[in-house]
């Protein structure tokens, strides 16, 4: 069965991204439909799959990650606003019975991902 997963690594610090909010939106007709929100935990994932089974379906999606305010806790003289805020990945899904994992590598000012697995 597929699954989705994403995890973030904070390269700034060295360290698994903790308590960083993500939000996982369907893109239909250039709409977006929010599937569901999660936290990042200390190893700086998800502790379930965002996507999994039945729900796992090819189409396109856009994960939202709320950066801004996990910088602003860790570096406090940060500029206001923030360089990156939330950064949103939109990427496709073909095979939905295959494992994506979308992580976010990021600093204060970049940001990468890849398909990992």
């Amino acid at each position: 069965m597929g699954r989705l997963t994403t995890h973030v690594l904070d390269t700034a610090h060295g360290k698994p991204g903790r308590g960083i909010s993500v939000a996982l939106y369907r893109i239909s007709q250039q709409q977006r439909s929010l599937l569901c929100e999660r936290v990042t935990n200390a190893d700086g994932r998800c502790d379930q799959p965002l996507l999994d089974g039945d729900a796992m379906q090819a189409g396109t999606y856009e994960l939202d990650f709320d950066i801004g305010t996990y910088f602003a806790g860790l570096v406090p003289d940060l500029p206001q606003p923030p360089f990156l805020s939330i950064v949103t990945l939109r990427f496709s899904v073909a095979d939905a019975q295959a494992h994506y994992h979308v992580p976010l590598v990021a600093t204060p000012w970049s940001y990468s991902t890849y398909r990992g697995s």
